[in-house]
């Protein structure tokens, strides 16, 4: 991922903003311009919204072989999941084994370290989803 997509992504990814469209009502995530749906009709009707960070895990798979850079965290888990708000998130299942996860599980959304900038050692977060403790 370039740089300066990374950096215009920064939002979404630190704080789960997505926009909620004015004509149809819609909450998209990660957040655009344009609703796909309404389309022209939506153009300055997006109002920016922060998700609350709760969902249930909707679909995973556990990943065993992974580029070099993730070797120490295999085996991890990706999963898709379905926020409380309706939208559908990918991301990485923590602080549990991976045979823990089960389709319909409660997550919560956390801030974690996604990687490091090669040699210039920049440290770039995002969100990361962990167990909710019934």
């Amino acid at each position: 991922m370039s740089t300066a997509r990374f950096w215009r992504e920064n939002p979404s990814r630190y704080n789960l903003t997505a926009v909620r469209c004015g004509v149809c009502k819609r909450i998209l995530f990660p957040p655009r311009s344009i609703c796909p749906i309404c389309r022209r009709k939506s153009v300055g009707k997006l109002e920016e919204m922060k998700l609350r960070g709760e969902g249930e895990i909707y679909s995973f798979s556990i990943v065993y072989e992974a580029p070099s850079h993730l070797d120490k965290m295999k085996p991890y888990v990706i999963a898709i999941v379905q926020m409380d708000e309706g939208v559908r998130v990918t991301g990485q299942i923590i602080d549990c084994e991976p045979s823990d996860v089960k389709i319909g599980m409660r997550v919560r959304s956390t801030l974690r370290k996604l990687g490091e900038d090669g040699e210039s050692g920049i440290i770039h977060y995002g969100y990361k989803f962990i167990p909710v403790k019934s």
